[in-house]
């Protein structure tokens, strides 16, 4: 549709003010308007439902509740604390985010959405979050929420997949955006998170269904419109559980794939360790886009100077069940030691 400035589309926007003014979601991060504890709670939640992450992040701000600390924290511990939200780049990103902000910006969050976009790892739509929040900003948030609100109200059928779907939306957004984008921004994740949902929307409790264009021709399911399907890979993981006497093996994973800097097994053993394989489990694991199967060779060794020979001149770390649990390992390895100390143990 042709996307003309109408003052009309105001009255859009100030109804969903009025309406979150009255059923905003009671969140700890919405009573505040510290940009640190909006950037992480913007992080944690782009991935990550309310409820299954909210224990994660009131964890992850007691630890580390403001930017100092996140700073000075070794990254292997911020890991830690990540632990159960996935997708771990993000946690190394905003540990050196953090170490950004006090170099860069002497341990005071910048206040300018171009300036929040200039720290690692942060995107378009976290900078709008945090700047309208927090500093009265003027950016709309844009994301999969204003993608589906705002291609039911106007009915518009723009590829969402496309490469110009950000920009597309971002100027229809501020057909409607009222002057107080904060509130407005999480005005719009509330309507799309409980009302406007992808499935199963209760328009009829939609502050804005009166002006829903999709709504009104009775094709809300229609929308938004996606037309390219993310391509999904196999990839196949081999990895050894080297063990003996309650110990075990791992090693740390480098930053430049999948699972960036958390613990791993080994992924090879030398010849003479081959006959101490006692069995081997396989494990499906999904990932964005990607369907992974595991091999995990369970390998028991009993001569220490195999075990030694082994660790000798490696990278690899002893460890045991207890200590395991301070690191942090991809949640089907993390599933499969929690299963072989049961095996072992109990």
């Amino acid at each position: 549709m042709e996307k003309t400035e109408t003052p009309d589309f105001r009255h859009i926007g100030n109804k969903l003010l009025t309406w979150y003014k009255d059923n905003a979601r009671n969140l700890p991060f919405r009573q505040t308007k510290d940009p640190y504890k909006i950037w992480i709670c913007e992080i944690v939640f782009q991935q990550t439902r309310i409820s299954q992450g909210l224990n994660h992040y009131n964890n992850f701000i007691r630890r580390f509740p403001d930017v100092k600390t996140l700073a000075e924290a070794d990254e292997d511990e911020v890991l830690l604390y990540w632990k159960g939200l996935g997708y771990y780049s993000r946690a190394i990103n905003i540990h050196k985010a953090a170490q950004q902000i006090m170099d860069d910006y002497g341990g005071t969050f910048p206040e300018v959405y171009e300036e929040i976009l200039k720290l690692k790892g942060v995107g378009k739509y976290t900078a709008a979050a945090v700047s309208s929040i927090c500093f009265n900003g003027k950016m709309p948030a844009v994301d999969g929420n204003f993608y589906r609100v705002l291609s039911r109200i106007f009915a518009d059928d723009f590829d969402i997949s496309g490469a110009k779907a950000f920009s597309y939306f971002s100027e229809l957004a501020h057909l409607i955006l009222p002057d107080n984008v904060g509130d407005f921004n999480q005005a719009m994740m509330d309507l799309g998170s409980e009302i406007c949902k992808p499935k199963n929307a209760l328009c009829p409790q939609c502050p804005v269904h009166e002006d829903c264009l999709a709504f009104s021709l009775n094709r809300v399911s229609e929308f938004p419109v996606k037309l390219k399907k993310a391509k999904t890979t196999d990839l196949h993981l081999t990895y050894y559980f080297v063990h003996r006497n309650g110990q075990f093996l791992i090693q740390q994973r480098k930053d430049d794939f999948i699972w960036k800097k958390l613990f791993e097994f080994p992924t090879e053993i030398p010849d003479e360790l081959v006959s101490c394989i006692k069995s081997m489990r396989i494990l499906q694991h999904k990932l964005t886009h990607k369907n992974l199967t595991i091999e995990v060779f369970n390998v028991e060794v009993d001569a220490e100077e195999a075990w030694q020979q082994f660790i000798a001149g490696s990278s690899l770390i002893i460890t045991d069940f207890p200590d395991s649990h301070t690191r942090s390992f991809p949640k089907p390895l993390e599933n499969y030691i929690r299963n072989k100390h049961e095996q072992l143990f109990y």
